[in-house]
Parts: structure tokens; sequence; C-alpha cells
């Protein structure tokens, strides 16, 4: 994949890489973006592409039209499930939230209206959100489908809304508002232009070193992961060890520019 490459993707999927920005749109308009097994693939697969192209500086994340970023996972997906394939079903869904979690680059979610159940988790995901304000979030599967979060699922939103907020959304099937998102620190900034601020953070990112980036969000999963103790002597030797640290010092002594290589 090279800067400015045609789209790939899927019908339902849209990969789309631009000016160091790859952005992801989560195309079914018509069913709030409700998200399908080859669309969890798809995002997959799209983390592959960010990590393996050095073209690929910032990942978007956003959902085609003004109705929803995701609104959860296609409930035809359920028909015929039992006990077991719930369990398949939640083990496939972490490892994709997993790798969307792991990709190198920062993740921005560009979020406009409904940000249900495994939509709430992919924002989740993101390191970064925006919003606009008629924008809700919530898993309502208490009064809707009956079943569950996983425990990694149910962890992050946990560490990112609080205890209380989630248990409360969970157990009366609540939906916060993008205010009250934003008072929480779910979200970075709530505008009625989401992607435009969403463009504008990603230009901004573009020219932050890659490595501390990186060293950033690889060190807040490992604590996200490990509860607060972790071995992080790898990530602080690459980051002292690079050429970008080495050359950015000696640009800042001599008070000249320097571009980042994320070497």
């Amino acid at each position: 994949m090279t800067d400015n490459a045609p789209d790939t993707g899927t019908e339902d999927l849209l990969v789309d890489l631009a000016d160091g920005v790859l952005t992801i749109t989560f195309n079914r308009p018509a069913a709030r973006n409700a998200m399908t097994w080859d669309m969890y693939m798809g995002l997959a697969e799209a983390c592959e592409e960010a990590d393996s192209d050095a073209a690929v500086r910032v990942m978007v994340l956003r959902g085609a039209g003004d109705r929803a970023f995701v609104a959860g996972t296609d409930i035809a997906q359920f028909t015929d499930f039992d006990g077991p394939a719930g369990v398949a079903y939640e083990h496939r869904i972490s490892e994709v939230l997993s790798r969307l979690r792991a990709v190198d680059v920062p993740v921005i979610a560009a979020i406009d209206g409904y940000c249900v159940g495994g939509g709430l988790g992919i924002a989740a995901c993101a390191d970064l959100r925006v919003a606009s304000p008629t924008s809700r979030f919530g898993v309502p599967i208490a009064r809707t489908l009956g079943n569950c979060l996983s425990g990694d699922t149910l962890s992050l939103l946990i560490e990112l809304l609080g205890r209380g907020r989630v248990v409360d959304m969970l157990l009366r099937a609540r939906f916060i508002e993008a205010d009250e998102a934003h008072t929480a620190g779910f979200l970075g900034l709530v505008t009625a232009d989401v992607d435009a601020a969403a463009a504008e953070w990603a230009e901004t990112l573009k020219g932050h070193a890659p490595l501390t980036m990186w060293s950033v969000k690889e060190v807040v999963r490992r604590l996200s992961a490990n509860g607060g103790s972790i071995d992080d002597t790898d990530v602080i030797e690459r980051i002292y060890g690079s050429e970008d640290f080495h050359n950015a010092v000696g640009a800042f002594i001599a008070k000249t520019p320097y571009e980042w290589t994320g070497r």
C-alpha cells in the first residue's frame, strides 16, 4: 500500500490512504453502520496494513452518514447462536479490538451519531475521540438482546468511563450524551464539524515523533493489561537508541528543524 493509493477494503468497509492518513469508513448507513463478521475481519486487516506501510502516519475511524458511527453488531449475525458460539464470538471480537489497540500509529475515532455496543468498543480502542453534539453512547443489551460483554471490553470501558457510570449504563440500558462522555474524559472534543476536527488532529499528529507516540500507546496498553505494573525496558531502550532521538537532540540544540523518520 502506498501513499495516495486507491481505495481498498470492501463495499461495507472502505479503506483509503491519502497524505499519510489511513481512513476506515464503516459504510452501511442504512443499517446505522452495524458491523458484520466481514467488517470486523476487514478492520483487523486494515490494522495490518497500517503497521506494514511506512506511509501510514495516522488512522481515522468514521461512520458513513450522520446517523451513526457504529450501531453495534448486526443482529442477523446472532441467528442460531448457542453458548459455545457466544464464547467464540466474544473471543473473535476481543481479538479484533486488541489488534486495533495495538496499531503502531495514533488512531482517531470521528463519531457522528450513535456509538453503540460493538461500536462503543471500537471507539474505546482509539487513542483520541471526537464527536458531534448529537452523538449518543451506550450498550443497551439489558433491554434488547439480553447478551453480555466480554471481560476485556468491559474492563476497557470501565477504564475510560469509570466503574460506576459503566455499571449504571449497562444495568439501566442507559445512553449517555456527548457532553457527559466529554466530561467523563472519553471524548477529547465535542464539535459540530467532526470530520474537520479529525483532519486537524491528524495533521498535527503527522508532525510529531512516530516513535514517541508509539511508546505512549504501547506503555499505556501494557499498563491497562497488567494493572499498572510492567516491564518497559524494551520500549525505553528503543526510544533512546533511535535515530530520531539522537538527531532531534542535535537539531534542538542547533535550533534547526528536524523531520521525523520513525527510526
